[in-house]
């Protein structure tokens, strides 16, 4: 029991230096690009929105290989090379000469990303029907506090020098790597572990996997479309604070790290009450509505609306970790890795198109010369609209499934 406590606190930090290094390089990350293309916000979102996309895509293809991998091997050895090259993407992106090299970080920083399988697979491993729901939503809490910490962590010291905030993300990484050889032991039983197969590991593969789970099935499609909403707030944030507000790398640190509090309060403190009092159904579609409200006010917002959008759309965060619950209870131990890297590809191929469609496309046109109004807020109103499509299918799914699943056997 004291090594499965250990292993759990390795994985969260592990989770926790995963986002606080994303957390890091956001405030400073568009500054950059800005430098090397001497342009505005407009013609920094050309490059942004591909650089988000490149990361994605190589997660999209590699989180089936690593979670394969992690079902064959054990979680511990895929998550620790995963930290091993994730130093050195840091360290890439922080010497990087031109816009070239970050493309360059950026694949690296994908593949390694893909680690979030063995991590997710090394949580359903450790946990039981009664806890897992609130073990995942410790992920939330580790998610939250790196969104504290890194972009406040990353306006600050990108005030001081702007490559700075890479550096310290590699640092970090590397203290992580060394407790994790010490700390981590191996949570797959070699009776639970499979043979590798490419037919399973490669993205389209892993995804046809999961019509062998038919509520997993069933949840792919809210997956994607939830997911393609959040990815292109994420990549268009800045940006559009930056354009509509004149907010710089701290402002936007301390906001984002105003999301990470909001996450960790809602996360570590609300989950379990609101999911016990409301059931999960009920808690994932009132989550959603909030995400459909939350959206919309980001893309209309004053500056002190924003504040009002972060705090509802926290509270929308408590429907994640419910439907990881309802995922992970539905397969086997042995094809954990498999399942968690299919719906890793799938979140990673809305990651390749978001930036592309919300940044790049809506984002990069609507502030631009081209566009016959200016409306900054389009990808928020087009985020709004996929969760409500995602509001009603859910709806919609759970008439029809018996109020309990049983798990998949």
């Amino acid at each position: 029991m004291q090594k499965r406590s250990a292993a759990m606190v390795f994985i969260l930090i592990t989770l926790f230096l995963d986002i606080l290094g994303i957390g890091i390089v956001i405030p400073v990350l568009p500054e950059l690009i800005k430098q090397f293309v001497g342009g505005s916000e407009s013609s920094a979102a050309v490059y942004f929105g591909p650089l988000a996309a490149v990361y994605a895509l190589m997660q999209f293809v590699f989180a089936p290989i690593l979670g394969s991998l992690s079902d064959r091997f054990g979680r511990r050895p895929i998550i620790l090379i995963a930290l091993s090259g994730l130093a050195v993407d840091y360290l890439i992106q922080g010497f990087a000469p031109s816009i070239v090299w970050l493309f360059v970080g950026r694949i690296l920083a994908g593949i390694m990303g893909a680690s979030f399988t063995a991590a997710n697979a090394y949580i359903a491993d450790i946990s039981t029907p009664e806890n897992r729901a609130q073990n995942f939503g410790l992920i939330g809490v580790a998610f939250g506090l790196g969104f504290i910490f890194g972009p406040a962590l990353g306006g600050l010291l990108g005030g001081i020098w702007i490559r700075l905030p890479f550096f310290v993300a590699a640092g970090l990484v590397l203290i992580n790597l060394l407790y994790g050889l010490f700390v981590l032991p191996e949570s797959l039983k070699p009776e639970n572990r499979s043979e590798f197969s490419w037919k399973k590991a490669n993205p389209v593969g892993s995804i046809l996997l999961l019509k062998n789970y038919p509520i997993v099935a069933s949840l792919a499609a809210t997956f994607v479309l939830t997911s393609l909403a959040q990815r292109g707030l994420e990549t268009t944030w800045v940006l559009y604070t930056g354009y509509k507000f004149g907010w710089g790398e701290q402002t936007n640190g301390l906001t984002l790290a105003m999301v990470g509090v909001m996450a960790v309060i809602v996360q570590g403190f609300l989950i379990r009450p609101v999911i016990k009092r409301l059931g999960e159904r009920r808690a994932i579609i009132l989550s959603l509505g909030l995400s459909v409200f939350s959206f919309f006010i980001y893309g209309i917002a004053t500056e002190w609306l924003m504040y009002v959008a972060i705090i509802v759309g926290a509270l929308s965060g408590i429907a994640g970790p419910a439907v990881q619950g309802l995922v992970a209870g539905s397969v086997r131990p042995d094809e954990q890795g498999k399942v968690q890297g299919a719906l890793t590809s799938l979140i990673s191929l809305t990651s390749v198109f978001a930036p592309l469609i919300f940044t790049t496309g809506l984002f990069g046109y609507f502030t631009s010369e081209k566009a016959p109004f200016v409306l900054p807020g389009a990808p928020f109103f087009l985020g709004s609209l996929l969760f409500l499509l995602s509001l009603l299918m859910l709806s919609a799914l759970f008439r029809r499934l018996p109020e309990t699943p049983q798990p998949h056997v």
